[in-house]
């Protein structure tokens, strides 16, 4: 893909401009006059671009740390020195550093309504692209589209092209490719394009079909902006990206000497150009070393390998030691670099080093997901860690297989949990933490993202001001967030094998919980305090075919004994225990389990039409489920879950309306008839009431109406 330059913003700052202002400084000064702060901000900040380096940028932040700014012209001039500082802290690796030093212009910028400075070129676009690089994809998209707006109200067409390339880049990286596709094609139209505009949206439109498995569509546009670059100026680096992604598709075609030649010629371009940055420096390697291990040549691939290491770690050691804590740092390219070292180390029998390696990519990852405020990002980040959690439960098995400690299949257990509703668990915790007014700002924050998505589903009869105005809103909210945010761990606590067997033992009750890989679902069974697990492949077609029979009332009572055989094939499949010294069975679900009602799963092949004879699943155990262990441990601290079976029943009935729901009333005596609880009805049935009581009851039931939901509607429960 291809990114919107990063410019040094420090060239608005005019060499001759500052040579007469330095020297009526220097005369002003030998007469006795001081200098104001604006001069001050504007000379450190010249004086640092002039040597950058790694030194001289903490001598720029301790000045800054002394500066209190009194007029708009000095917050102006902070406003730059915070621009060029993020500028070189994304240079020299410091990501996350750098976006807070972005945020910080862009917040002093509008929050005093400053003017006289391209905040757009200087701050947002490489923002944006910043957020683009974490994985923080909301972000991204709103700070992007913010300024696509600022330049359709302007008519800046050069910016508008931009903000569509770099909108691209943010679809691509999140999966959303058909968008990309529709997007940059509909630009592509457009007959303002410049050579070299038209070959950036070709790179990207590329990539965006790469990823969609169309190849023959993807080497026709990076061979047509390959032809466009080459008669660009100064634009090597983008001809070295098309270089890149044309290496991928023929490494995925098996056609290796046409792959080696086009990384190789990327890598000349990227190498020679004094332009590029060490990490697209290191993209490169990684993709060469990527190529050299598709080969089989691990010796090779590894060296490529060490070298993108000691680029991107500071003082690393190339002998295959695990990187210091202290040097690891936001960065996606350094994820990647981890997670192939942890590959090279698995396809070479070295179980417990690519463990180790995986760790570090862990430490990475959270690090990345620290300064994620979206949850669609976060919901994001965590969908790419599931991948390398699975890969370091496999290697546990393989490690419990070869030497039969249980520590592996603990640590196997306790992972498999890291991968399960962390977003959710991060968020409950964090609202605990928030202050009332950090809580007040996040809901605004929500009702904008509800006021663009409402506008966005109009089509054709949105109202373009609206969305523009709430996106910026938007903005603002996120980055007094972020400013207010408490900085205390938000983390879900450590979960110990031993916690989970002490609350096991009070509920007496035994725990299954699974974890749907990509290829394998791996099964952790905990009964009587010992821990066993099982993985078996993936059968979407086993589980499809028993939740097929619930699409409509009458699938199952049209072939019971179809139903009957879908049910027990998948209490087989899922290796269900056939017997337990408990009545009280806990189960966490995961993925595609989740649709899965296990009460009604069928244990014996009784081949009867009689439900009253079928061996269901409920009348062996009393079940509860749990998104996670960890919600398990948490919940009801005080007492069992299967202690008391009291009921909140919920009966809104709908009296004279469309709505009305009769036999509702007579299902609420049923059920009082053989539960003790409290039953909300008519009136009082109302979701204030409902949200007050529920955490109080072991059972709810609800007798009203409901929808799932599709595309344009979200799912609701009426009261």
């Amino acid at each position: 893909m291809v990114f919107g330059n990063f410019k040094n913003s420090s060239c608005i700052l005019k060499f001759w401009k500052l040579f007469f202002r330095v020297f009526f400084i220097f005369y002003f000064f030998q007469q006795g006059f001081s200098q104001s702060n604006e001069e001050k901000i504007y000379i450190a900040t010249e004086s640092f671009t002039a040597k950058p380096n790694p030194q001289n940028l903490q001598k720029l932040i301790n000045f800054e740390l002394k500066i209190q700014p009194k007029n708009k012209a000095e917050l102006l001039a902070l406003v730059i020195l915070n621009c060029n500082k993020a500028y070189y802290q994304n240079k020299f690796g410091q990501t996350q550093i750098a976006i807070a030093s972005f945020e910080k212009a862009w917040r002093l910028f509008t929050q005093n309504k400053l003017k006289n400075y391209d905040i757009v070129e200087f701050c947002l676009k490489p923002l944006g692209n910043l957020y683009t690089q974490v994985g923080d994809f909301e972000n991204a998209e709103n700070t992007i589209k913010n300024y696509f707006y600022i330049a359709n109200r302007s008519k800046n067409e050069s910016l508008k092209i931009s903000a569509i390339q770099n909108l691209s880049v943010v679809y691509y990286t999140s999966g959303r490719n058909s968008e990309a596709v529709n997007l940059l094609l509909n630009e592509l139209k457009s007959s303002v394009l410049s050579s070299n505009q038209k070959a950036l949206l070709l790179a990207n439109l590329g990539a965006n079909y790469l990823a969609l498995t169309d190849t023959i569509k993807a080497k026709t546009a990076y061979l047509r902006s390959i032809v466009l670059f080459k008669t660009a100026q100064n634009k090597t680096d983008n001809l070295a990206n098309s270089y890149r992604n044309l290496s991928k598709i023929y490494a995925n075609e098996h056609n290796f000497n046409l792959a080696s030649l086009y990384v190789q010629k990327a890598k000349v371009i990227f190498f020679l150009s004094a332009r590029v940055s060490i990490r697209e420096k290191a993209i490169v390697l990684l993709e060469e070393s990527v190529l050299l291990l598709k080969q089989g040549n691990f010796l090779e691939s590894q060296r490529v390998l060490n070298n993108v290491l000691a680029a991107l770690v500071p003082n690393y050691d190339q002998s295959y030691s695990i990187p210091n804590a202290k040097s690891l740092y936001a960065e996606t390219v350094l994820l990647d670099a981890f997670d192939l070292q942890a590959q090279l180390f698995s396809l070479q029998n070295e179980s417990k080093s690519a463990l180790q390696w995986y760790q570090c990519s862990f430490k990475v990852d959270k690090l990345l997901q620290a300064g994620l405020v979206y949850e669609s990002s976060k919901i994001f980040a965590q969908l790419r860690n599931r991948n390398r959690v699975e890969n370091c439960i496999e290697l546990y098995e393989k490690l419990y297989q070869e030497e039969h400690k249980n520590d592996y299949l603990t640590a196997a257990f306790l992972l498999s949990e890291q991968s399960k509703t962390v977003v959710l668990k991060t968020s409950i915790l964090q609202n605990k933490k928030r202050s009332l007014q950090e809580k007040q700002i996040a809901n605004a924050i929500q009702n904008q993202s509800v006021i663009i998505i409402n506008e966005q589903q109009k089509g054709a009869k949105a109202d373009v001001n609206s969305i523009s105005t709430a996106i910026q809103k938007q903005n603002d909210l996120m980055l007094l967030l972020k400013l207010k945010s408490n900085k205390n761990s938000s983390e879900p606590e450590n979960l110990s094998f031993e916690l989970v067997c002490k609350k096991l033992k009070k509920d007496r009750a035994s725990l299954l919980t699974y974890f749907y890989g990509t290829e394998k679902t791996y099964c952790f069974k905990v009964v009587d305090g010992i821990l066993s697990m099982q993985s078996f492949t993936n059968s979407k077609s086993t589980i499809a075919l028993f939740l097929s029979y619930f699409a409509s009332a009458d699938k199952i009572t049209n072939n019971v004994l179809g139903f009957e055989k879908a049910s027990k094939a998948l209490y087989s499949y899922l290796k269900i225990p056939n017997q337990l010294t408990t009545k009280n069975l806990i189960i966490v679900p995961d993925g595609l389990l989740n649709f899965v009602p296990f009460e009604a799963l069928v244990s014996k092949d009784n081949r009867t039409t009689n439900f009253q004879k079928m061996s269901f699943l409920v009348r062996d155990f009393q079940i509860s489920y749990q998104n996670s262990i960890g919600f398990y441990i948490d919940a009801d601290a005080s007492s069992s879950i299967f202690k008391h079976k009291n009921v909140l029943g919920v009966f809104p009935v709908f009296e004279k309306s469309d709505y009305e729901l009769s036999y509702s009333k007579n299902e609420m005596k049923a059920i009082k008839l053989n539960f003790k609880g409290v039953f909300l009805d008519k009136d009082q049935a109302t979701f204030e009431n409902f949200k007050h009581q529920a955490p109080n009851f072991s059972i709810i039931h609800l007798c009203t109406h409901a929808t799932a939901g599709d595309v344009d509607q979200p799912s609701s429960i009426k009261f």
